[in-house]
């Protein structure tokens, strides 16, 4: 039987090489406090997420940018095409307007007979179909901006100045006039006005007259 030596406790056995406070337990970590060289990750991932963000913004207005004056320009050129060809339309028939004076004289005097006739009435279909439209007809108010007054005279049965004969008619395509109306007009003899305003008060009498006068209250 062994006696224990007083005050003396057993120590675990320490394995050679291993100092004693490798046979000590060790804490666990702390499971609810993140490390350091986490937080400092995430808050670079931020940034640099919020850096990526603000590129994508910015490519994104540029590429709207872009577009808007990519249709600008497409618009431009569309309108600048379409008027470089009506232009080049109305230089075109207004050198035909002389062949067109002289198919419209000749078959007024009854001369446009046989071939002739049917290359004329070729030409003038091609010319509508460009979008020529002849304008000017007797009796129509005149409009300076339209007709052209080669000769002037007065006339009784007229209340403005008015188109009387038209001399050579007018040609237009769409709304742009390449030849005025040449015509004849005519204006109300001067004083035709008052002598018409004195009838019709003297009518107006006359009827009153006739009629008893107004009624007395």
């Amino acid at each position: 039987m062994t006696e224990e030596t007083p005050g003396f406790e057993e120590k675990p056995d320490v394995p050679s090489g291993a100092t004693p406070d490798d046979a000590e337990p060790k804490a666990a970590p702390d499971e609810g406090a993140a490390p350091a060289g986490d937080v400092s990750a995430d808050a670079g991932l931020v940034a640099e997420l919020d850096q990526v963000r603000t590129a994508l913004g910015e490519r994104t207005a540029d590429l709207q940018r872009l577009q808007a004056e990519y249709q600008n320009y497409r618009r431009r050129v569309d309108r600048d095409r379409a008027a470089v060809k009506e232009i080049a339309i109305a230089n075109l028939l207004t050198e035909l307007l002389p062949v067109l004076d002289d198919i419209g004289r000749a078959r007024e005097h009854g001369e446009l007979v046989g071939g002739f006739k049917s290359v004329a009435e070729s030409l003038e279909t091609v010319a509508a179909k460009m979008g020529l439209q002849q304008f000017g007809k007797e009796g129509e108010p005149f409009d300076p901006t339209i007709h052209e007054a080669l000769m002037h005279s007065y006339a009784p049965d007229v209340t403005e100045t008015t188109c009387v004969a038209i001399l050579q008619p007018g040609y237009r395509i769409g709304e742009r006039t390449i030849r005025p109306a040449r015509v004849a007009v005519a204006e109300p003899q001067p004083g035709a006005q008052t002598v018409k305003a004195e009838d019709a008060e003297e009518t107006a009498a006359a009827d009153d007259k006739e009629s008893g006068g107004p009624d007395e209250g």
